[in-house]
């Protein structure tokens, strides 16, 4: 079965390279959410085996709808992605409970080797 995945950025250009990208590795892309909010409503309704995050978004920031959604589910894995020069967003992030981050601009071989071993494939 293929994994499943939530991809959560408020930029439509960023969740459709992270579709691309997710859909051409045969996962699954159960939902794309464009804010914090969105983010938590879609993971309760979905249950993916895989978020991906954008940390700087309108309504809600990544790293407390990440809060949110570990205070409800402890397991799920959360994939942070932050653009060059944010590197203490990502610090505070991985303290969160981010899994690992994701540096924008990416390389589709990136994205994948991350989410692989995150997913522990």
């Amino acid at each position: 079965m293929a994994k499943r995945v939530l991809i959560v950025d408020d930029a439509l250009f960023m969740r459709t390279l992270l579709r691309d990208i997710f859909t051409a590795a045969g996962w699954e892309v159960v939902a794309e959410a464009e804010n914090g909010l969105q983010a938590i409503e879609d993971y309760n309704r979905h249950q993916p085996d895989l978020v991906t995050m954008d940390i700087v978004m309108p309504e809600l920031g990544g790293i407390d709808a990440m809060q949110r959604i570990l205070g409800t589910d402890a397991e799920a894995k959360v994939v942070m992605c932050s653009a060059l020069g944010q590197e203490s967003m990502v610090m505070e992030a991985i303290q969160a409970g981010a899994k690992d981050f994701i540096v924008k601009p990416f390389q589709d071989s990136q994205v994948l080797e991350i989410v692989e071993r995150v997913c522990g494939d």
